[in-house]
C-alpha cells in the first residue's frame, strides 16, 4: 500500500517470475537428472548393438536429447546425411521447449525497473500536489512525506523484482546453452558411431522399430 498504484502489476510481476522460476527449474533438473544416465547408456549400447537403442531411447521420452536420438535412429535405412539432417531438424525443434517462457522473462526484467520509475514519478507528483507554500512544516509535511515513500518504494521493488528475475533468467540461459552444446557433441558422437558401424559392416543396418 505504501508504494501506490504501480506496485498492483509489481506484484503480478513478481508471482509470475516465482511461478515460471519454478516451472523452469523443475524442467532443467528432471533433464540432467535422467540425461546423465541416458548419455552414459545410449552411447555405449549404440556402439555395442545399435538395434536395441530405438527402445531404450523410449524409455526416456520426456528427454529432449532422447527425442533427438530417436528421430535419427528409427529412419529406415538412412544414409549418413539423412541420419544427420534427422538430428539437427530434431534439435532445432526442441528449441522452444528449451527456450520456453525467455521472452515473458526478459518482459518482466524490462518492464519492472520501468513501472518502478513510473511509481517515482507518481509519489512525485502527490509530494509536491500536497505541498504548500504558506504552510511548510505544518499539516503539508505529511503528505509529502507519504509521496516520497511511495516513490522509494516503488522504485525499490520494481528493481528487487527486475534483479531477482534476471538472475535466474541468466541461469536458465546458461542451461539452454550448455544443453544446446551438449545436443552438438554427442549428436556427433552418435553420427560418428553411425558411420563407423556402416562402414565396417559395409551395407546399411537397419534400426529395429
Amino acid at each position: 500500500m505504501q508504494g501506490g498504484v504501480v506496485m498492483w502489476p509489481l506484484l503480478v510481476c513478481s508471482v509470475l517470475a516465482i511461478a515460471l522460476i519454478i516451472e523452469r527449474g523443475v524442467f532443467w533438473y528432471r533433464v540432467y537428472r535422467r540425461q546423465q544416465r541416458l548419455l552414459q547408456e545410449v552411447i555405449k549400447l549404440y556402439r555395442l548393438e545399435p538395434t536395441l537403442v530405438p527402445a531404450k531411447l523410449k524409455q526416456y521420452r520426456d528427454v529432449p536429447m532422447a527425442r533427438i536420438f530417436l528421430s535419427a535412429v528409427e529412419l529406415e535405412d538412412p544414409n549418413p546425411e539423412e541420419f544427420r539432417l534427422a538430428l539437427e531438424s530434431e534439435a532445432q525443434a526442441e528449441i522452444p521447449s528449451l527456450k520456453r517462457f525467455s521472452n515473458i522473462f526478459d518482459t518482466i526484467i524490462a518492464l519492472s525497473p520501468l513501472l518502478g520509475l513510473l511509481g517515482t514519478v507518481l509519489g512525485l507528483i502527490n509530494s509536491f500536489s500536497s505541498l504548500n507554500l504558506g504552510d511548510v512544516g505544518g499539516t503539508s509535511a505529511a503528505g509529502v512525506s507519504a509521496g516520497i515513500s511511495e516513490a522509494l518504494v516503488s522504485t525499490a521493488s520494481g528493481l528487487v523484482v527486475a534483479i531477482f528475475t534476471l538472475v535466474f533468467a541468466n541461469i536458465f540461459r546458461g542451461l539452454y546453452q550448455r544443453q544446446m552444446a551438449l545436443i552438438q557433441e554427442y549428436g556427433g558422437q552418435m553420427e560418428l558411431i553411425y558411420r563407423r558401424n556402416r562402414d565396417r559392416q559395409g551395407v546399411p543396418y537397419a534400426s529395429a522399430r
